[in-house]
C-alpha cells in the first residue's frame, strides 16, 4: 500500500514541517534521496552549505520547473521568510554553485536583505521528489504540471517538504501555507484564493511559520470565522501543570479586529502504519482541536 493511501484517515491540520526560512536551488538534473547529503550540488561545496543553512536553520530545498527544459546554466535561487507575520521573498539568479556560499543565511530572520528582485506573487513548491517517496512524484507531478498552465511563473516542483504520507503536498510561500492531499481542483483553488487575500481550508495542514499547536488552533478558528490571509494570529500558551496525557497544549488566537479564542488541542492515536512506502509500521498520533472558546 502507499503511505498516503495509509494515512487517509490521518488528520491534517498541524502537519505542517516547521520552516521559517528558505533556500531554494534550482537544480533541473536529477535529485538523490537527501537534498544536500546525496551532494547533488557538487562535493565543493555540499558541506559547508549544509553546514550554513543547518547554523541559520534554513530549510535547504532543490526546486525545477514542471515538465522538461533545457538548462541554460543560470539556476533561480529563491530566498524566503514564512514567518506568520512579515514574511516575504526575493528572487535572483546565479551561474556558479559557488555564489551561493557568498549569501549570508541568517538575513533569512530579518526584513527583506534586498539581495534579489523581491517578489509579489505567491509561489508555489509542490513536492515532486521520487527519490525521497514514490507518493510524492506520482501523485505531485501532475498537480505541479496543471497549476504551471495557470500560474507559469509562478509554480516549482521542489523537493522533500515532509510528510511525503499526505503527498499531493503543496507549501504556498512566503504564506506557508502547506496542504496535502489535494487534487488539481482545490489545489488551483488554494493558489487563487491566496492572490485574493484568502486561504482556502480544503486540505490545508497549517502554515509553517507555526507550531504545530498553533497551526491547529488557527484552522479549528478559520473553520468557523471568515478571515483573511493575515488577518489572525496563533500563539501557543504555557501548559504547564496540566495532568492530562493527552493535552497537547492551547493556543490563544486573536483576530485583527480585537476578537480573540482559546483552543486547546489535544492528542489522538491512531493504528501503526508506515510513514513511508515501504517502510515498517509505527506508531501514529495527531492532533484534534476542542471546540474553540471564545473570550471577552
Amino acid at each position: 500500500m502507499l503511505c498516503s493511501a495509509a494515512s487517509a484517515d490521518v488528520p491534517l491540520p498541524g502537519t505542517a514541517t516547521r520552516v521559517s526560512a528558505w533556500l531554494c536551488v534550482e537544480h533541473p538534473g536529477a535529485w538523490g534521496r537527501d537534498v544536500i547529503g546525496d551532494e547533488v550540488l557538487g562535493p565543493e561545496i555540499t558541506a559547508e552549505l549544509a553546514a550554513r543553512t543547518t547554523a541559520a536553520r534554513v530549510r535547504p530545498t532543490l526546486i525545477r520547473r514542471p515538465g522538461r527544459s533545457e538548462f541554460t546554466g543560470a539556476r533561480t535561487v529563491l530566498l524566503v521568510n514564512s514567518r506568520a507575520e512579515g514574511g516575504w521573498c526575493e528572487r535572483l539568479e546565479i551561474t556558479d554553485l559557488k555564489q551561493l556560499l557568498e549569501i549570508d543565511l541568517h538575513l533569512l530572520d530579518g526584513p527583506p536583505p534586498g539581495i534579489g528582485e523581491p517578489v509579489a506573487d505567491p509561489l508555489v513548491l509542490v513536492c515532486a521528489h521520487g527519490k525521497r517517496d514514490q507518493c510524492c512524484a506520482m501523485l505531485g507531478r501532475p498537480i505541479a504540471a496543471t497549476l504551471s498552465t495557470a500560474y507559469p511563473d509562478q509554480v516549482w516542483e521542489c523537493s522533500h517538504t515532509g510528510g511525503h504520507r499526505f503527498a499531493p503536498a503543496m507549501v504556498l510561500l512566503p504564506s506557508g501555507l502547506t496542504y496535502g492531499r489535494v487534487d488539481a481542483a482545490a489545489a488551483t483553488a488554494a493558489v487563487a484564493a491566496v492572490h485574493r487575500g484568502e486561504v482556502a481550508l480544503a486540505g490545508l495542514r497549517g502554515r509553517s511559520g507555526h507550531r504545530p499547536v498553533e497551526q491547529v488552533a488557527e484552522l479549528a478558528v478559520r473553520a468557523e470565522v471568515a478571515a483573511g490571509l493575515d488577518e489572525l494570529r496563533s500563539v501557543i500558551e504555557n501548559t504547564s501543570g496540566t495532568t492530562d496525557p493527552t493535552h497537547a497544549g492551547s493556543a490563544l488566537v486573536t483576530h485583527r479586529d480585537g476578537r480573540s479564542w482559546r483552543v486547546t488541542a489535544r492528542t489522538v492515536s491512531y493504528a501503526p502504519r508506515q510513514a513511508s512506502c515501504g517502510a515498517g509500521p509505527k506508531p501514529v498520533t495527531a492532533l484534534v482541536a476542542d471546540p474553540i472558546q471564545a473570550l471577552p
